[in-house]
């Protein structure tokens, strides 16, 4: 799915299709973390059932608002424990699937919100 691309600061996700996602032209096949300011390949696991809330804990370095989680092409929920570090410290975090969470980490870009999309593609 090929995506609208709007006058927006910061890495713009311009399209997902399976296997791969879009990002400021780039094509990256792997599983990907994308803040406005930093596109990161080297931190999560393959698969959604790999995911551990010690892959997310680097996360707060970022300092994100929101955090989206994209889950690959079905919408699986993970282990509450993964993201309970997330919501005692107020940040918000949405589940979905990778298709919807590249929508939506757009969305929040444009209202300069500073949302980290955490991207598994498989």
């Amino acid at each position: 799915m090929r995506f609208t691309r709007e006058q927006t600061e910061g890495n713009t996700i311009s399209a997902c299709a399976p296997g791969e996602i879009t990002v400021n032209e780039a094509v990256i096949r792997s599983s990907v973390i994308v803040t406005p300011g930093q596109v990161i390949i080297d931190w999560l696991p393959k698969h959604f059932e790999d995911l551990t809330a010690t892959h997310l804990a680097r996360l707060e370095e970022l300092a994100p608002e929101v955090i989206v989680i994209g889950t690959g092409n079905a919408l699986h929920f993970p282990d509450p424990c993964v993201t309970a570090s997330f919501l005692k410290q107020g940040i918000g975090v949405e589940i979905m699937d990778t298709n919807a969470a590249c929508r939506t980490y757009n969305i929040l870009l444009s209202e300069d919100r500073h949302v980290v999309a955490v991207l598994l593609i498989n």
